[in-house]
């Protein structure tokens, strides 16, 4: 009887799943430490507080929640400007985030944007942090629009990106004068912002005929809606200034 006790004690401590692994860690939600060094959640896990459409109006309902994950249901691959973005804006700010693709799939992370009578797209002023495929979508192949590129300016190591249905770690650092940005813990940009040689870059790009990409100081930060599904989670920001150029504009 002893020995039968101790093989079943052993089979149930095999057996359990919690028994020598960690726990799973669970998305949306701010540690002790984080709330101490001032992070928010922009997205609370739950629904789409805090959140609108670019043109101000409510989040489109191809935006839903589910099981914890913000997800864009469409699959038309075409852009409508139905882009979610923040209801506040932001200058100077650390932002992390958690995002998914399917084969093809195609998005980006736009900030410091703000919709003008000249620019009335996302992306006609927001940089772009770009979420993509690379190994199943066309724009893989073009270097400057790898996923993790300041999307047209930089170029990212390749095989940084993980595969298609797998989640993604995302990482911008917007300070005053310099913004970076990391996937999967790999640098893929790092450049000034707001003197010379941001604008001899932006002239360099596809967006040199849009005057009021990359000009302001502040400004919301977006989910681009580019007709293929895609999934974000742990969307997490930290505040450290009020302005990236330090214009106050």
């Amino acid at each position: 009887m002893r020995m039968a006790f101790g093989i079943g004690a052993a089979l149930m401590l095999i057996a359990s799943p919690t028994i020598g692994q960690r726990p799973p860690e669970r998305a949306n939600v701010l540690t002790a430490q984080e709330r101490t060094e001032g992070w928010i959640l922009l997205f609370n896990g739950r629904d789409l507080s805090g959140w609108r459409s670019f043109d101000g109006k409510p989040p489109a309902r191809t935006w839903v929640v589910r099981d914890g994950t913000l997800l864009l249901t469409k699959a038309d691959g075409q852009m409508s400007g139905t882009d979610l973005v923040t209801a506040d804006m932001f200058g100077a700010f650390e932002l992390t985030l958690d995002w998914k693709v399917e084969r093809g799939g195609n998005s980006g992370i736009l900030y410091l944007a703000r919709r003008m009578p000249d620019a009335p797209l996302l992306y006609q002023s927001g940089l772009e942090m770009q979420v993509l495929d690379d190994a199943g979508h066309p724009d893989g192949k073009i270097p400057t629009h790898r996923a993790g590129a300041l999307y047209d300016m930089t170029v990212p190591s390749a095989g940084v990106a993980r595969p298609a249905g797998s989640w993604n770690h995302a990482r911008l650092l917007v300070e005053r004068g310099r913004i970076r940005q990391w996937l999967n813990g790999t640098l893929t940009a790092d450049v000034s912002y707001g003197d010379d040689a941001w604008r001899k870059r932006v002239a360099g790009s596809k967006f040199a005929k849009m005057p009021r990409f990359g000009t302001f100081a502040s400004g919301v930060i977006g989910l681009q809606d580019h007709g293929e599904p895609v999934a974000f989670r742990n969307i997490k920001l930290r505040r450290i200034g009020p302005s990236a150029t330090g214009a106050g504009k």
